[in-house]
């Protein structure tokens, strides 16, 4: 990250989470490639940053060991008298480990709470660029870029913005992560198998991505560069289903939804990219609501009915998780635009 020409303080930089200055580098990248360099020529006051995340960086839980020092101190220091080491002794030994362990962190300063928010990482973009439309983080978990992009077409669609940077970012692969998903038996002990009948988790990974949307007739006078256009969105969420199980009934709400509010049916599409994480349920409760909401169009009754393709970008990239999302809607609307579709690897018994 360039901080000298983003105009960033060595100590601002420093006592910030790295998720911040990812952020604002594939920002300034995705409004260049908009033909926006530098955020020249865009309505600031109705431009808005709408950013899915769920544990701002690894960073920042990192740097919060400082603070747990007084604990820790208090453990030595018990565990040193319950030893049987002098007063002196301790204080020597305490000294020393205080030096050490704190030399591993930064040191605290008044720019660590805004530096370790995810709320910030919008805000971040909307300071360096002067926007006006507001910025926020969307959580939603391994949802969350996507409910970026539904929040920011409906930001447009009712004029609240005219330009909406969106998108997603995750760089936590940290402890707290990784042992959390194992515990849950989420990881794959192995290869990453998606969509596949030995699929027994995914492997994670970590990124950013952000795109740059406004109304279609608005895109087409301006001039834009156009990849996609995004017809349509659905949401849904499984009730009093599992909490942390999928759904076969709550996916296809959210199914039924986009395809109605984009005007046309499922079983138009010749390709799908899923959520696909390679976990044993999941996949097979995606492919399921998939299924049963083919099946209700008339369609899908004649012999004649195409195959569909479905596919995840997870199986090249990893699990992104909050920013997942935004990696499918990428590959996807650059597969559209490029008229290829990229290989998926990890499908070998499907």
């Amino acid at each position: 990250f360039d901080r000298v020409r983003y105009r960033i303080a060595g100590s601002t930089f420093r006592a910030t989470d790295i998720a911040q200055w990812l952020a604002l580098q594939v920002a300034s990248d995705a409004l260049a490639d908009a033909g926006y360099q530098d955020g020249i020529n865009l309505p600031k006051d109705t431009t808005g940053v709408i950013l899915g995340n769920t544990l701002t960086g690894e960073v920042t839980r990192a740097n919060t060991l400082r603070l747990r020092w007084p604990y820790v101190q208090k453990v030595i220091k018990s565990t040193l008298a319950d030893l049987g080491v002098s007063t002196d002794q301790q204080t020597v030994i305490l000294k020393e480990a205080e030096q050490r362990y704190k030399g591993s962190f930064p040191p605290m300063n008044h720019e660590n709470l805004a530096g370790g928010l995810s709320n910030t990482i919008p805000g971040r973009i909307c300071n360096h660029f002067d926007f006006h439309g507001g910025g926020y983080t969307v959580d939603g978990a391994c949802a969350a870029s996507l409910l970026s992009i539904t929040t920011a077409c409906t930001q447009l669609e009712s004029h609240g913005l005219d330009v909406a940077i969106a998108g997603g970012e995750d760089i936590s692969l940290d402890p707290f992560e990784r042992v959390g998903f194992a515990k849950m038996g989420a990881l794959a002990e192995h290869e990453m198998l998606v969509y596949d009948s030995r699929s027994s988790g995914f492997l994670p990974g970590e990124g950013c991505g952000i795109v740059v949307l406004k109304r279609l007739d608005d895109a087409v006078k301006d001039g834009n560069k156009i990849y996609s256009v995004v017809k349509g969105w659905g949401v849904s969420s499984d009730g009093q289903g599992g909490l942390t199980t999928p759904s076969t009934i709550g996916q296809a709400f959210a199914l039924r939804r986009a395809y109605t509010r984009a005007g046309y049916g499922i079983e138009t599409a010749s390709f799908i990219e899923g959520h696909g994480t390679g976990t044993t349920v999941g996949d097979k409760v995606e492919l399921a609501a998939l299924a049963s909401v083919m099946n209700e169009s008339p369609a899908a009754q004649e012999a004649d009915v195409p195959a569909v393709g479905v596919g995840s970008v997870k199986a090249n990239i990893g699990h992104t998780k909050a920013a997942a999302g935004i990696a499918g809607f990428i590959k996807t609307t650059l597969a559209l635009h490029n008229q290829v579709i990229p290989p998926m690897p990890g499908c070998v018994k499907p």
